[in-house]
Formats: C-alpha cells, sequence, structure tokens
C-alpha cells in the first residue's frame, strides 16, 4: 500500500496542474428549511448523491442525515442514471434539516462516460424541454455555428455563450428559459448551460445538463455534457484533438466501490463543457447528476400542504481530501 500523502501536500495539491493517479474529494452540504407556520404530508426530493459510476468518478461514500426521526427515505433511478432521495414526513417540525457528505474519487483512468450509440441519434437529448426551447434566432445561430464536426460545434457554442451572457446572480430564476436569459443577457451558470443546450440541439448535437461542484464554489455549480462518437471523445480528453489532457437523526449511508458495467455496445461518449467559464472540465469538477435540464435534477425540491412557508438557507463546502501519486512521482 502506497503511503499516506502529507497533509500539508494535499492542501498544496493543484488539480488542474498536478499529475495524479486519482484525487479524493469530499462535499459537504446541508440544506435548512424553517416553517413559520403548519406544515405536513410533506415529500421532498434531494438530488445530492452522485450515481456509483460516472466516466473517471467513482462514489465511494455517502451519507444522508434528516433531523427528523420520523422521516422515511426511499432512493430512486432517474432516466439518465442519477440517484434520488425521496423524503416522507407526516408532520413537519418548525425546523428542517437535511446534512449531506459524500466521498468521490476521480481516477486517471477511467476516461469519460461512456453511452450506448443510440444516444447519438435518440430523440431524448436532441429534442428540446421547455427551459432549452430555441427561438427563431436562436435556431438561425445554430445553423451559423454548426459545422461537420459535432465537437467543433459545441466548443463554437460553448465559447458564443460565454461571450454573450454575462454572468450575474439574481438576474434570473430556476422558471427563465434559454430564450429569456439570451435575451436578457445575464444569468447564472444554470442560464448559460441552458443556452447552450438550446445551441446544440438545435444544431443536431445531443447534450444534456450536469448538475454538480466545483472546487471553490460556494454553490452548486451546472455545466453541459455533448454526446460524441466514442473516438472523438477518447482523442480529446489525450490531447489528441486540441482537448485537455487530464491532468434523534434519521442516517442512510452506502459505499460505492462497485464502478458497475459500462453500457452495452457503448460507441459513444459524453464531453464536458463548462460555458460558464468557456472551457472542458477537469479536476477541479465533481458531477452529481445528468438531465435533460435543470427541473430534471434539482438538488432540493418538495411539496407539503398546510399554511406554512417555508425558507430554505444552503451552506456547501468541497475539499480535496486525498490524492494518489503517478508512478513516476
Amino acid at each position: 500500500m502506497a503511503d499516506a500523502v502529507p497533509p500539508a501536500a494535499v492542501e498544496a495539491f493543484d488539480p488542474v496542474n498536478s499529475a495524479a493517479a486519482s484525487v479524493t474529494y469530499r462535499i459537504r452540504q446541508q440544506f435548512s428549511y424553517a416553517y413559520d407556520g403548519p406544515a405536513h404530508q410533506l415529500v421532498h426530493r434531494l438530488v445530492v448523491v452522485p450515481a456509483r459510476r460516472h466516466g473517471d468518478q467513482v462514489l465511494r461514500a455517502f451519507h444522508l442525515a434528516v433531523s427528523d426521526p420520523a422521516a422515511t427515505v426511499t432512493w430512486e433511478r432517474t432516466t439518465d442514471g442519477s440517484r434520488a432521495a425521496v423524503v416522507k414526513l407526516d408532520t413537519v417540525a418548525p425546523r428542517l434539516d437535511f446534512d449531506i457528505t459524500v466521498v468521490v474519487e476521480r481516477v486517471a483512468v477511467g476516461g469519460p462516460p461512456r453511452l450506448p450509440a443510440s444516444a447519438l441519434t435518440g430523440r431524448r437529448l436532441l429534442t428540446p424541454t421547455p427551459l432549452t426551447t430555441p427561438d427563431p434566432t436562436m435556431i438561425e445561430l445554430a445553423r451559423t455555428l454548426a459545422v461537420p464536426d459535432p465537437l467543433e460545434t459545441a466548443l463554437r457554442c460553448c465559447s458564443w455563450v460565454h461571450r454573450k451572457i454575462e454572468y450575474a446572480d439574481g438576474a434570473t430564476d430556476i422558471t427563465t428559459t434559454a430564450a429569456q436569459a439570451l435575451a436578457g443577457g445575464r444569468g447564472v451558470c444554470q442560464d448559460h448551460a441552458h443556452v447552450l443546450l438550446a445551441l446544440c440541439r438545435a444544431a443536431g448535437v445531443p447534450a444534456r445538463y450536469v448538475s454538480g461542484h466545483m472546487i471553490g464554489e460556494g454553490a452548486s455549480h451546472a455545466w453541459v455534457e455533448v454526446i460524441v462518437p466514442e473516438g472523438v471523445a477518447r482523442a480529446f480528453h489525450s490531447g489528441g484533438s486540441g482537448g485537455p489532457g487530464d491532468g434523534g437523526i434519521l442516517t442512510v449511508s452506502g459505499t460505492g466501490g462497485e464502478h458497475g458495467r459500462s453500457p452495452g455496445g457503448a460507441a459513444a461518449c459524453a464531453v464536458a463543457l463548462d460555458p460558464c467559464h468557456d472551457r472542458p472540465t477537469d479536476r477541479r469538477y465533481v458531477t452529481v447528476a445528468v438531465g435533460r435540464d435543470y427541473h430534471e435534477v434539482t438538488p432540493t425540491s418538495g411539496w407539503y400542504a398546510g399554511p406554512g412557508r417555508g425558507a430554505l438557507t444552503t451552506t456547501q463546502r468541497v475539499d480535496i481530501i486525498g490524492f494518489e501519486p503517478t508512478a513516476t512521482d
């Protein structure tokens, strides 16, 4: 077994420029709801725990704690393979907390997420959703940006979105559509992702929304995965096509040591692009869930009966807690 990496080395580790066989991350989140009146028959959905395997990312452990021991927790799998916890309560206390700790590892030999060949032509990731429906101007723009290479098309769209939408917290909300965000010229990472999704799909490039985290940010982040032929994705990730080289508490716990199975007959891969920063993702990013748009992978959502109004406060911290040097280090 390799010697443990000293804490000082972990603290100084650069996830972008330092070579490592693997990097381990710990994500801590808390969602706290305060109710100003009676609330009951709560059904709450949390999409905060990653799948067992997503490309080079492996779930190692997770822990979900609900502050009310009377709560029941069940787990569901979304259409795109993401994990969702459904919490139910008959009577809601004035304060309800959800505390989540997740440990994931990104391994150098993992490669990008693999999908069946049908993902390249299937309608699910090509059909607009209400949040990503392009207007006529966006459709014409997609035609202008499109080139024969689907990945080059996506990269051109990514750069265009970054230039045209100024990051402005509070300028939009979770109901803002891609067309509205583009017309306003301002938005947050969710809006950048929705506009990129709209353009890629209009150009014939299948794409999906990614909910996750980024080192150094105090809130969840969002980006896009475009689906391209496997050979194109692998060349890009290896740098062969100008891409980046890889550099009273109820508790629910588990481990994610199983890698799972790659889709049978996989001939497509996902390439992750961050239009908010105009770059491919790297080891600063941790994926939680993928879907067609934000509504499919909302981190925290739900409903209840009663006159009480719920106010949400959140905290989040993402840390690198270890890494394994490469054999030559």
